[in-house]
């Protein structure tokens, strides 16, 4: 059973890419692209790419979105301008690709600050 704190709708994607740290430059060039039209998706809510500050290597890109798992999966995942994105950065990738889901709490649970920017 869901947590009475959780929303009924909307996710957290966590998505994380391990590349070797010299291909940096040219993993962000590529991501660039598919980072400003995902970000454009009316049902994206959120998008933030970290960096790990122990391992240069590693990103963690977080997605809001206002749908539901399988829509994203059966949807957003599915559409065509991944596909360059994919066959530019995945020989890259010196790790699987992670995706993990979230359900996002409440209102309530939420902070940010103009500082946060």
């Amino acid at each position: 059973m869901a947590s009475p704190h959780v929303r009924s709708s909307g996710i957290s994607v966590h998505v994380t890419i391990t590349i070797d740290p010299a291909n940096t430059s040219a993993f962000l060039a590529a991501f660039r692209r598919i980072y400003d039209i995902v970000a454009a998706e009316p049902e994206c809510t959120y998008f933030e790419v970290f960096q790990s500050l122990e391992e240069p290597g590693v990103f963690r890109f977080v997605e809001n979105w206002s749908k539901d798992v399988q829509w994203f999966k059966e949807v957003q995942l599915t559409k065509a301008y991944y596909t360059p994105y994919i066959e530019a950065t995945e020989p890259m990738w010196i790790k699987p690709r992670s995706i993990k889901y979230f359900g996002r709490f409440s209102g309530e649970w939420l902070t940010v600050k103009p500082e946060n920017n």
